[in-house]
């Protein structure tokens, strides 16, 4: 096991540079861009600003002068927008995670409907779709069930949050306002723990340490936790030393896993995960359905606003015991589940092996013997299910960030189904998604933006499509 360096040895740091003084610039800002970062233009050159917002006066300093922009600090409001409030987040000026947080949340709508009217806008075959207003969420704060944290070590003191933009640099969140209280709590003890107990933290720019990563799972149900700590290395001294602290000081965490990844890259998990004490899992439930989670299968953050995505999809299938569907990037199975209580026969497709064990395990959970859950590539998937699906189905998707590749939706439309409802988590690829679709015979007939992650410039949004009338296909013969 990797020891931290001797005092002793460690060279000798040269003396620091004078820091320089930066230029300001006095400037208004015209929009935001995809991340809620407001978007002002000077001499020529977009210049990027953290915090504020559309219509307002500012003064920023340059931190970064890139080849096509600039990226400015917020100093100073001069003319701030009537839409402005005092932001409710300490140290929301320097973890800049929460850009819209000193937005009324009814202006946080009103900008992410705008922002999936304008991403449909692009396309001539789009422009007409009705767009419903986004529905809020319940809770505008305290929402996050999951968090993926970097941890940082200087003068002995642990710092547990976000990396600043730009840099290894770690902003300390405290106690997160979006997160559940739960997940403050193991924060606060696991930023104790370690420092008590002098575990060696990784340091990215020197390559060197131990620990890298704080993930904890919430389920406020149940109101039990999943912590997985990210090691660069194998560890069977301080991280289950660690792992019983935690336990004891929070009797709520259940399950503690150690996650492997000596990559020097920012990719949080490695394939390896080994369980240092309680459960495998971490069992929760959404909507109608009972889920076990295991430490590295994506779920959503907004247990909330999920159960209703999952209502909605399968109040617009509308399905059958003589119906099947087929559900693709299933994950966990939250959608399939939904729609097995209604349907006769439901296929759910998975790239992900773990999240495709953890989707026929609920499965069996609540008794839904009508699910066959496949994990592979889905257009190869799909294309080889073409006999098995009969004409007239329901498909959903429910894509990773950057969409669909043309491949997976041309299978798709191969099926013919009666219902394509599409879930997505960026409003330019579900745009860019749609417009191939129409190509392929299918017509978007409404949207409905969900805010699944308010104080951000995140919108997801569920689309419900069927077949245009001309391109309706003749049925043909399923293999009995």
């Amino acid at each position: 096991m990797a020891q931290p360096p001797s005092r002793k040895s460690s060279p000798r740091r040269p003396p620091k540079k004078p820091a320089t003084a930066l230029p300001t610039i006095e400037t208004s800002i015209d929009h935001l861009d995809e991340d809620g970062v407001g978007v002002a233009r000077v001499a020529g050159r977009q210049l990027l600003v953290a915090g504020a917002f559309p219509g307002e006066k500012i003064v920023a300093t340059v931190e970064h002068a890139g080849q096509r922009r600039n990226v400015g600090r917020l100093l100073q409001v001069l003319t701030p927008s009537p839409e402005r409030i005092d932001s409710p987040c300490r140290i929301a000026a320097d973890c800049l995670g929460c850009p819209l947080i000193s937005l009324t949340y009814t202006a946080q709508l009103r900008l992410k409907e705008a922002r999936v009217r304008t991403a449909l806008g692009r396309y001539p075959a789009l422009s007409k779709v009705p767009v419903h207003p986004v529905w809020a969420a319940q809770l505008a704060v305290g929402y996050r069930t999951n968090a993926k944290l970097a941890l940082a070590k200087e003068h002995g003191k642990v710092r547990v949050g976000l990396y600043r933009r730009g840099s290894h640099d770690v902003v300390d969140i405290g106690g997160c306002i979006l997160h559940h209280p739960l997940i403050n709590r193991i924060v606060h003890v696991v930023r104790e723990e370690i420092e008590r107990q002098q575990v060696w933290v990784y340091d990215p720019k020197r390559r060197r340490g131990l620990l890298r990563y704080l993930l904890v799972r919430v389920s406020p149900t149940a109101s039990r936790a999943m912590v997985t700590f990210v090691t660069t290395e194998r560890d069977y001294k301080q991280v289950p030393l660690l792992a019983k602290w935690l336990e004891r000081k929070v009797p709520e965490v259940i399950s503690v896993q150690q996650n492997i990844n000596a990559g020097s890259g920012n990719v949080i998990l490695g394939r390896e995960t080994l369980r240092m004490v309680g459960t495998p899992d971490l069992l929760d439930q959404v909507g109608e359905v009972r889920l076990r989670i295991s430490p590295t299968s994506f779920f959503q953050v907004n247990h909330e606003q999920a159960a209703r995505i999952y209502a909605l999809v399968r109040q617009w299938a509308m399905l059958t015991k003589a119906e099947t569907a087929v559900d693709l990037y299933c994950g966990i199975g939250g959608i399939a589940l939904h729609l097995a209580k209604d349907a006769g026969r439901v296929i759910g497709i998975e790239a992900v092996d773990e999240a495709v064990r953890n989707a026929r395990e609920n499965a069996r959970l609540n008794g839904l013997g009508n699910c066959t859950f496949l994990a592979g590539d889905a257009a190869e998937l799909v294309h080889d299910l073409a006999s098995e699906v009969p004409t007239g189905s329901v498909a959903v998707i429910n894509p990773p960030r950057s969409g669909c590749g043309a491949r997976v939706l041309e299978a798709l439309a191969a099926l013919q189904p009666r219902l394509l409802v599409y879930v997505s988590c960026d409003p330019d690829t579900l745009a860019r998604d749609l417009e191939v679709l129409a190509g392929l015979g299918y017509g978007c007939r409404e949207i409905q933006p969900v805010d699944m992650f308010p104080q951000t410039a995140h919108v997801e949004s569920v689309a419900c499509l069927t077949p245009f009338p001309k391109s309706l296909p003749a049925h043909r013969k399923t293999k009995s």
